[in-house]
């Protein structure tokens, strides 16, 4: 009988009583990369930037990764760091059309729409042209620089819509 109360406390028996239902220590953790994508279609972008953090931690601050905590702030609403951000992603990879296509996104939020073409139009081009997201993004930058009268930032409101590899197209709002 010691014998099997003995046997019932190694350490196989013992580490199952302690970690959480469902979790498999053996398991392979998903990618925060992945987890804060996920986390920005869904609106959450507090919780998006902290994923992005974690990633930037494991990998470094990539171009893809400062794109997305750029883009992470500007969901938040927090345009200088936003801006600060995606300049640094369009300056480390100037090949990497959805960083810039962001800048753009970026640019519109404020106001600044002769800029906003400008990257959208580079975006455009380094895309190959294949990219609806950023082609919409380059037209309402356009509209917004021909017809001034209706850009007042009060009643103009927009969302950020994800179009895939971290890319967001501005979506206006009903």
């Amino acid at each position: 009988m010691v014998i099997a109360v003995v046997a019932s406390c190694t350490e196989t028996g013992a580490s199952n009583d302690l970690e959480p239902p469902g979790v498999d220590p053996r398991g392979q953790s998903v990618d925060p990369l992945t987890v804060g994508n996920r986390l920005m279609v869904s609106g959450e972008y507090e919780l998006a930037l902290t994923a992005f953090t974690r990633a930037a931690l494991d990998q470094g601050m990539t171009t893809q990764i400062l794109t997305s905590m750029g883009t992470a702030n500007l969901g938040l609403r927090r345009l200088g760091q936003a801006e600060e951000l995606l300049r640094r992603a369009v300056a480390d990879d100037p090949d990497w059309p959805v960083a810039w296509n962001n800048l753009g996104v970026l640019l519109m939020e404020k106001g600044e729409y002769p800029e906003a073409s400008q990257m959208f139009r580079r975006a455009f081009a380094l895309d190959n042209g294949e990219s609806d997201a950023i082609l919409d993004n380059l037209r309402l930058a356009l509209a917004k620089m021909e017809n001034p009268v209706n850009t007042t930032p009060e009643k103009q409101e927009y969302t950020l819509e994800q179009q895939g590899d971290g890319q967001f197209k501005l979506r206006k709002l009903p």
